[in-house]
């Protein structure tokens, strides 16, 4: 059977400059069925070798796939603004091989499977759960065994029928995955923030152990079962090493974001990581993203961090009242916040930071307070994001309620989490990418902040990320205000 994985030419946030990676939800999906027995594995990813879509159909058909593969498992890129080339790749490439089954999954498609289904006849499956869950798809499909029984898999049968699989349980245990195949990819095409290269995001870790109301990641489970995406899971610290050492020793990896949303909640799997890394003269610098509450309780550990190659750590201040961190879910408190913020900056990581708007409760008093606090703590870098409500996540049961979206009419082109989509009680979408564009002007054109950065003692890969960012504040404000797209 051939298995192809296709990734169409996507851009990447304003404010990301270049930015491209392999796509982990293919590398990962990929490596495990190859590894039991489908050896007729492979990846076009337009992304990276920037094919226009005409092309990329071509390129398929050349190919002849019998199972062809698109979806994404990292919102770093693009948001829910990649779905948009997925189903167009899919109507074009089912139209030039009807005969070919199209899969999808991850982002969006794992909490929204029989309305993916509904909207686009093109696509055959729609894998709501891991790795295993698509071996048995694939096994299904090679061996022409009954799609109903297939777990954690939703199926267009024959006769058009839409049909749930059983509900499928998670992995429990991560190292049992092999490691990704990055064989399969370009890997001296990929680049973070236009100078970080060779470059890959990686995911180490799934699920989180809070439970924020705006989430994008509760679209990444079964809509029968969101409670899943509560059950934090991990790859050991040596496994992860292991990848790291087959990132830099056989394709020459510099740069590594790790892109869980929490890396940093077990402190020791974090210390040792570091202790291995060092073991192996592992020289791949890295970014990590945590909750401030995890940062804190890494306190400690911090200058092994550092030393073994963090430059940057990325939080999400969100929203700054207790009484909102309450209500959104947070599970941090403000003087967490403020101490991760000084306690990266003490031992000279670059700090990132986020404020989130477009809460249903929102007003412009609360938001200009909301930047006034984060112009207080000063992180380094300032990311801010529009709440984009996410299936299964409690924001998506506020919106839908209030008649703020219709999932069947959403236009993903600026679902990417940097334009307004929804409106508040007290304001317009409007209003909001005035506010949004407010924060940016006034956050990076503060005197001293750009000196204070270019002069300290960050890695001069946090500087040239810092550089990428104000190259596209311009652009940010014009998809905020204007409705701009990049991706």
């Amino acid at each position: 059977m051939r298995i192809l994985f296709v990734m169409p030419k996507i851009g990447a946030w304003a404010t990301h400059g270049i930015h491209r990676s392999p796509n982990q939800l293919y590398a990962h999906w990929a490596s495990y069925v190859r590894e039991h027995g489908y050896s007729d594995v492979s990846v076009i990813d337009g992304r990276a070798l920037e094919i226009p879509m005409d092309e990329l159909v071509e390129r398929v058909k050349e190919k002849n796939p019998d199972v062809v593969v698109m979806g994404e498992q990292i919102h770093g890129y693009a948001g829910y603004a990649v779905l948009r080339y997925f189903k167009e790749a899919s109507q074009r490439i089912k139209k030039e091989l009807p005969k070919t089954k199209i899969i999808l999954g991850g982002l969006w498609y794992s909490a929204m499977p029989v309305m993916t289904l509904e909207e686009n006849p093109a696509v055959d499956f729609v894998v709501m759960a891991e790795e295993d869950a698509f071996l048995d798809l694939i096994e299904a499909i090679d061996k022409k065994k009954n799609l109903k029984d297939v777990a954690g898999v939703t199926s267009r049968l024959d006769n058009g029928e839409i049909v749930m699989g059983p509900y499928r349980p998670l992995l429990e245990d991560l190292d049992k995955l092999p490691l990704p195949a990055y064989d399969l990819f370009p890997m001296d095409k990929y680049v973070g923030h236009t100078h970080w290269k060779p470059f890959v995001d990686m995911i180490t870790s799934r699920g989180c152990p809070s439970a924020c109301t705006f989430c994008y990641e509760w679209d990444q489970f079964d809509p029968r079962s969101p409670s899943d995406f509560l059950k934090w899971r991990a790859k050991s610290a040596q496994r992860v090493i292991e990848e790291l050492e087959l990132l830099h020793k056989k394709y020459g990896i510099k740069v590594v974001v790790i892109q869980d949303d929490n890396f940093n909640v077990d402190p020791q799997r974090v210390k040792r990581f570091c202790e291995l890394k060092l073991e192996k003269n592992n020289p791949i610098k890295w970014v990590s993203l945590g909750r401030a509450v995890d940062w804190v309780n890494s306190e400690e550990i911090l200058p092994l961090m550092k030393q073994t190659g963090l430059f940057m750590g990325v939080f999400g201040i969100e929203v700054t009242t207790p009484e909102e961190l309450k209500r959104i879910a947070k599970g941090t408190t403000i003087e967490q916040i403020k101490k991760t913020i000084e306690i990266l900056r003490k031992n000279d990581i670059a700090v990132v930071a986020d404020i989130m708007i477009g809460f249903d409760y929102d007003t412009e008093a609360i938001i200009k307070q909301r930047f006034e606090f984060a112009d207080f703590v000063d992180p380094d870098v300032l990311w801010i994001g529009y709440v984009t409500p996410a299936p299964n996540s409690p924001m998506w049961r506020i919106a839908l309620k209030k008649k703020w979206i219709d999932p069947k009419k959403v236009d993903f082109s600026t679902w990417d989490f940097l334009h307004p989509v929804i409106p508040t009680e007290h304001l317009s979408i409007e209003d909001l990418g005035r506010l949004g564009a407010w924060c940016m002007r006034e956050f990076y054109s503060k005197p001293g902040r750009i000196n204070r950065i270019m002069e300290s003692n960050f890695d001069i890969l946090a500087k040239l990320c810092f550089q990428d960012v104000m190259a596209g504040v311009g652009k940010w404000e014009a998809g905020a205000t204007k409705g701009e797209a990049y991706i």
